[in-house]
């Protein structure tokens, strides 16, 4: 007979540290369990509820989904949602659980982007999933650059108001649009509470595009998905082969002609510093996510228990001397 789980008592006592998300009264813990990957029908269920126990033991209380998480898709919040049953329900106040809709999720024309029959059915079928009455942030996944903006942002509206999410959230946007998007949710009095990206050492395109000073200037926070670059900053590459388990080796969303002999320089040379600092590869790239306050929060995954707490240690040290910051950058950038 399994035993009812019970959240350790000390999970608030220091070991996680929370920030805000932008100007509102959200804080986020500044590392997230992301639910993309080893959460899904086709992985073992027991490791998924070993993780999210630990997880949540460890002062993570933000989960992030999205409809098409798993494989297959919607998996990912089935098995969050028998966690949810079996184990979080009583905790379900100090839970800040997302998730998203805008990429392919079913067949035919209202499959995906970002229609408001698209979003409403698959919020709907969501909660169904994660056997929730609301989630606290419902995001738009990406831009749709067919779908009126107006009819999108205006679904995230009506989904706050009905109650179905607590915010609203936008990931992926290019600048010009998520201006607009802000400007509209504000002026309807549900303001934009996170701006979700891809941000690493490898792509940069947050700062560099502007996206974390227009989320800073809307008064929402920035959270970053895809920190360790689908595993390219961690030590899975550093010999230059390619294990037969590794997500490279699947070829879906990292591919095998990533990894050129430059890239692999780069890694080798990060890791170097990463090692005078006592941290892994990894370690650093998730502080150096960190050191930046506009930085509310960094989504991890994890594959076992064992590799999310040797994530957590991140948190540690997360500042940076400014010779350590021009190295990286000379490793970064060799020809500026």
């Amino acid at each position: 007979m399994n035993e009812k789980y019970q959240a350790d008592s000390k999970r608030y006592d220091g070991g996680m540290k929370y920030r805000r998300a932008g100007e509102s009264g959200v804080l986020l813990p500044e590392v997230s369990l992301g639910l993309w990957h080893n959460f899904g029908g086709d992985d073992v269920f027991s490791n998924s509820k070993k993780m999210l126990h630990m997880a949540f033991d460890r002062g993570i209380t933000h989960f992030d989904l999205a409809n098409n998480y798993g494989p297959p898709y919607g998996s990912a919040e089935e098995t969050f949602g028998k966690v949810m049953k079996a184990s979080f329900m009583p905790y379900r106040d100090e839970l800040f659980i997302s998730t998203k809709a805008g990429h392919d999720m079913w067949p035919g024309p209202y499959g995906e982007w970002g229609s408001r029959k698209n979003l409403v059915s698959s919020l709907n079928a969501s909660l169904r999933r994660m056997q929730l009455d609301y989630v606290d942030i419902f995001y738009s996944h990406r831009y749709d650059p067919v779908t009126p903006l107006e009819e999108t942002l205006q679904t995230l509206v009506d989904v706050v108001k009905q109650g179905k999410a607590l915010y609203a959230g936008i990931s992926k946007y290019p600048a010009d649009a998520a201006r607009f998007a802000y400007d509209y949710l504000r002026k309807r009095d549900v303001y934009c509470l996170l701006y979700q990206g891809k941000y690493n050492l490898f792509s940069r395109e947050p700062e560099q595009e502007g996206i974390l000073q227009q989320a800073k200037d809307n008064r929402a926070g920035f959270i970053a998905f895809s920190p360790l670059a689908q595993g390219l900053l961690t030590d899975k590459y550093l010999n230059g082969e390619v294990s037969a388990t590794s997500r490279m080796a699947k070829g879906k969303f990292l591919k095998r002609e990533q990894l050129t002999d430059e890239v692999l320089t780069k890694i080798r040379r990060l890791t170097e510093v990463a090692s005078a600092r006592n941290q892994s590869l990894a370690e650093m790239a998730l502080a150096w996510l960190l050191k930046d306050e506009s930085v509310c929060s960094v989504i991890i995954g994890a594959g076992s228990v064992e590799q999310l707490d040797r994530n957590l240690k991140a948190m540690e040290n997360t500042s940076f001397s400014g010779e350590e910051l021009d190295l990286i950058h000379r490793i970064l950038n060799p020809l500026s």
